[in-house]
């Protein structure tokens, strides 16, 4: 097996604890390399943090999965009413995605009450549970529950909850000013702004990760780590058919086949950055692409591999 190319990020292959690929390319910034330390946003992966802070705050008995979702936010619609986290949780609320949404502004920033309030302005495109529509804005909503729930900004609650129990010392949630060893988005050879990771993509896209971190949190699902029993079996559990052959949606994780191997796996897309993260249980391989450069394409990395 030959090391993939990768021009600009980081790459790692894990069989059991042993790391059989490392490979860490190109500029993070025009001033520095990218490095074992360097953090990149991790985007729709970071919906996994989401959903691990949910189910460690429903083992506390703060909130409950069948909840109404009004219950955690100010002034629901009607609409909303049926909305519950598991469907949040699952996409399967009837919450559109960013598409459906096109006044909102990714790169922000955002009064959050305000936000929700565009939100509200969509009807659900399904009763909740009735269908399957893949939705940002839903995990939006959870990150709000989860500072409701606990009374904490939800940046500190996974940093104290979830990547300080893990030693994910490398990781944080929201903007990275005044942080070091942070990528730089790039597109089309050129750097790009960030979105909005402090409102606008909380909870749905607002992680950075290095690679050796995101390789960590797999442990997550692979051995039941920071969950109890049951909490780490429903989030990998197939919750929801997402319509692909063989595949289904949990709790932040996609599972179904890749490459004819069993996998629990979410990839990434923000402006300017590209992530993979997956978890094959019948050989117990991890795998993690993190990169900045926009026009990278993680699953053709991954296909090198197999």
């Amino acid at each position: 097996m030959s090391t993939p190319s990768l021009d600009r990020g980081v790459l790692l292959l894990a069989r059991g604890d042993d790391l059989l690929v490392e490979r860490v390319a190109g500029q993070a910034d025009a001033e520095s390399a990218c490095t074992r330390a360097t953090r990149f946003q991790i985007a729709s992966i970071s919906k996994q943090m989401a959903a691990v802070a949910v189910l460690l705050l429903a083992e506390r008995g703060a909130l409950r999965l069948d909840d109404p979702i009004g219950r955690w936010l100010p002034d629901p619609p009607a609409a909303w009413s049926g909305i519950t986290p598991h469907h949040l949780l699952t996409h399967t609320s009837g919450l559109g995605h960013w598409e459906e949404y096109p006044m909102i502004d990714l790169a922000g920033p955002a009064e959050p009450d305000k936000l929700l309030a565009v939100f509200a302005g969509l009807p659900p495109l399904f009763a909740p549970g009735t269908g399957w529509h893949y939705s940002s804005p839903g995990y939006v909503l959870l990150a709000r529950a989860v500072e409701r729930a606990s009374g904490r900004p939800y940046a500190a609650f996974l940093a104290e909850e979830v990547f300080g129990p893990l030693g994910m010392t490398g990781s944080f949630a929201g903007g990275a000013a005044g942080r070091d060893d942070v990528a730089t988005g790039h597109e089309g050879g050129r750097p790009v702004p960030s979105w909005d990771l402090d409102t606008v993509s909380m909870g749905a896209g607002d992680v950075w990760c290095t690679g050796a971190d995101l390789l960590t949190w797999l442990d997550v699902p692979r051995r039941g780590r920071l969950l109890g029993p049951a909490a780490a079996a429903v989030l990998t559990a197939p919750h929801a058919p997402t319509g692909r052959p063989g595949e289904a949606y949990g709790y932040g994780f996609f599972v179904g086949p890749l490459g004819g191997e069993r996998a629990v796996h979410h990839s990434g897309d923000n402006g300017g950055y590209k992530g993979f993260a997956a978890w094959f249980p019948d050989s117990d391989r991890r795998l993690v692409v993190l990169t900045n450069q926009a026009e990278i394409d993680p699953a053709l990395l991954r296909a090198e591999l197999e």
